[in-house]
């Protein structure tokens, strides 16, 4: 059974072995790069477009999660309704506007 285990590493000193905070140092490494690649950048995009949601008013050019071009004509407090094109108006939520166009664009789509 010796010849399995070096005598070499069966007398290795404690100062060699690696610390018991070792595991958990890496974890905290992981922690940290897993904030900066995913949850932060998804905080200050969702940050974002809550400002957007919170600054829409009348008369926006906006496009929808469905990718639906429109002006804004009413804000409620969970509903816009855009109209689309001359006379067809939708209600849409809020949280499905995803981009500000600028003013103009709607005129040349």
């Amino acid at each position: 059974m010796n010849g399995l285990i070096s005598a070499a590493w069966a007398q290795a000193s404690p100062a060699g072995a690696p610390s018991q905070f070792t595991p958990l140092l890496m974890v905290a490494v992981f922690f940290v790069i897993f904030y900066f690649l995913l949850f932060r950048p998804q905080q200050k995009r969702a940050k974002e477009h809550q400002n957007l949601i919170s600054k829409l008013a009348a008369g926006d050019e906006v496009v929808t999660g469905g990718g639906v071009l429109g002006k804004v004509i009413e804000v409620g407090d969970t509903f816009v309704t855009l109209e689309i094109a001359d006379g067809v108006r939708i209600k849409v939520q809020k949280v499905q506007i995803t981009q500000l166009m600028p003013k103009g664009t709607l005129k040349s789509a």
